[in-house]
C-alpha cells in the first residue's frame, strides 16, 4: 500500500487495510527496523500535532545488477527506486566462459560496493542474459549466441560469493521492464527490443515481464525470414538474426575489414554508405517481424535499445517498416523509439525486478521471522 499511495499517515493507511492500531503500530515498527518504510515529512496540520507521513523506503538498501552479454559485460549497484549509484562495462571476447566471467562478476561488485559505502546494504543481485532461464533451477537453457553458458546454474556462482539471493532475467525482459519503469505509468504496456549480437524481445503487461509458457516469450531472433538460407547460431536457416543481427552485420561487412561489433558500430556512425545501408536494410527486416507482434499484442511504447539498436539507420529502418505493415489501428499513437535509459535499461529493470522481490509479503515476512 505505501508502495503504490503512499506517502501515507498512520491513520490514513490503517483505514485502507482495516488493520487494528495495535497491529499496525507493530508491523510499522517491524518494517521500520527492517529499512523497509521510513517517515517522509509530515502532513499539513489541522490545527494539533502534523501526523507522519511514510513510505516505503527504496534508497536504504541497494542491489547489485549486472548485463551478461556475448561481447560485453555490464556490473553496478543500484538501490530499489532504480538508480544506479555506479556501473562498469568491460568487452569480452566471443566464446567466453562462466568460469572467465563469473569471478570477475563477484570481485568487481564487491569493489563497487565497498567503492560506493553500500557493502552493509547489499539486498538482492539482479542478472540479465539473453535466452531462456528456467527460473525453477536457475539455469540457462538456450543462450544461443553464448553457447559455453548452457546449462549453467547463474545463481549459484552470484549467490556464494555475495551471500544474497540472486534473480535472473532474459536481456530484452529488463530492457522492457527498465523502459516500463521510465515510462512511469503503471497501465503501460512496453515492447522492448535488444539487438547487439544477437537480437531479442521482452514484453511487460501489467507490470510484470511476460515470459511465456516454457521461458521463450520475445525470441523474435528465431522467426524465419522467407526465401532466406543463412545458417542460424540456433542450427536453423533463414532466422533474422541470421539477417539483421550485429553478428550478421560483422558478416557481411567482412568484405570491408570489418571484424567485430566496435568495427560495425564506427563505420555506421561515420556515416559509410555500405554500412549504413546494411545497417538499414537491417532494422527494416526486424521491423518486418515486430509488425507482426506489434499487431498480436497491441503495446503503448516500443523500445529498442542495443549497441546495434542503439545507431540511427537501423531504428529509422525499423520505425518505418513497423510503422507501414503493423494494423492500421495498433499502429496508430504507437510510441517507437530509442530506449530512453540507453545502455543502462537492462541494469534499471533488474533494479526494478529486484526491488519487487525484495518487498514481496513474502519475502518480508521471512527477512521479520529472523530479524
Amino acid at each position: 500500500m505505501l508502495r503504490e499511495n503512499g506517502p501515507l499517515t498512520r491513520q490514513r493507511l490503517q483505514a485502507f487495510l482495516g488493520l487494528s492500531r495495535a497491529t499496525l503500530v507493530e508491523r510499522l515498527d517491524t518494517l521500520t527496523r527492517l529499512r523497509m518504510v521510513r517517515t517522509a515529512g509530515h502532513d499539513a496540520s489541522s490545527g494539533g500535532r502534523r501526523a507522519a507521513l511514510l513510505e516505503a523506503d527504496r534508497t536504504s538498501r541497494v542491489a547489485v545488477v549486472a548485463w551478461l552479454g556475448a561481447s560485453h559485460v555490464s556490473v553496478g549497484v543500484a538501490d530499489l527506486a532504480g538508480t544506479v549509484l555506479t556501473v562498469h562495462t568491460e568487452r569480452l571476447p566471443l566464446g567466453h566462459t562462466p568460469a572467465d566471467v563469473v569471478p570477475w562478476l563477484v570481485d568487481t561488485a564487491r569493489g563497487q560496493l565497498t567503492g560506493t559505502g553500500r557493502g552493509g546494504d547489499l539486498a538482492a543481485v539482479g542478472l540479465a542474459v539473453p535466452g531462456q532461464i528456467d527460473q525453477e533451477t536457475g539455469i540457462s537453457i538456450t543462450p544461443p549466441t553464448m553457447t559455453a553458458w548452457r546449462d549453467h546454474p547463474l545463481r549459484d556462482g552470484l549467490a556464494d560469493g555475495l551471500g544474497v539471493d540472486v534473480l535472473l532475467e532474459n536481456d530484452a525482459n529488463a530492457l522492457a521492464y527498465g523502459e516500463y519503469l521510465a515510462a512511469g505509468s503503471r497501465r503501460s504496456t512496453v515492447l522492448g527490443v535488444a539487438v547487439g549480437t544477437g537480437i531479442g524481445a521482452g514484453v511487460v503487461i501489467g507490470g510484470r515481464p511476460h515470459r511465456g509458457a516454457t521461458g521463450c516469450a520475445g525470441e523474435i531472433g528465431h522467426i524465419r525470414i522467407e526465401d532466406h538460407d543463412e545458417r542460424c547460431t540456433c542450427g536453423r536457416r533463414g532466422c533474422v538474426a541470421a539477417l539483421a543481427s550485429g553478428k550478421a552485420l560483422i558478416r557481411q561487412l567482412r568484405g570491408d575489414g570489418v571484424r567485430s561489433l566496435p568495427d560495425v558500430i564506427r563505420r555506421v556512425e561515420s556515416g559509410d554508405p555500405h554500412a549504413v545501408a546494411l545497417a538499414t536494410d537491417a532494422g527494416r527486416l526486424v521491423g518486418t517481424v515486430l509488425a507482426t507482434v506489434v499487431t498480436i499484442l497491441n503495446p503503448h511504447v516500443v523500445r529498442v535499445g542495443g549497441e546495434i539498436g542503439g545507431l540511427a539507420p537501423f531504428r529509422t529502418g525499423l520505425a518505418e517498416t513497423l510503422t507501414q505493415q503493423a494494423h492500421e489501428v495498433a499502429a496508430t499513437g504507437l510510441d517507437v523509439g530509442p530506449a530512453v535509459l540507453g545502455e543502462q535499461a537492462p541494469l534499471v529493470g533488474m533494479a526494478g525486478l529486484a526491488a519487487e522481490a525484495v518487498f514481496a509479503p513474502d519475502a518480508i515476512d521471512r527477512l521479520a521471522a529472523r530479524a
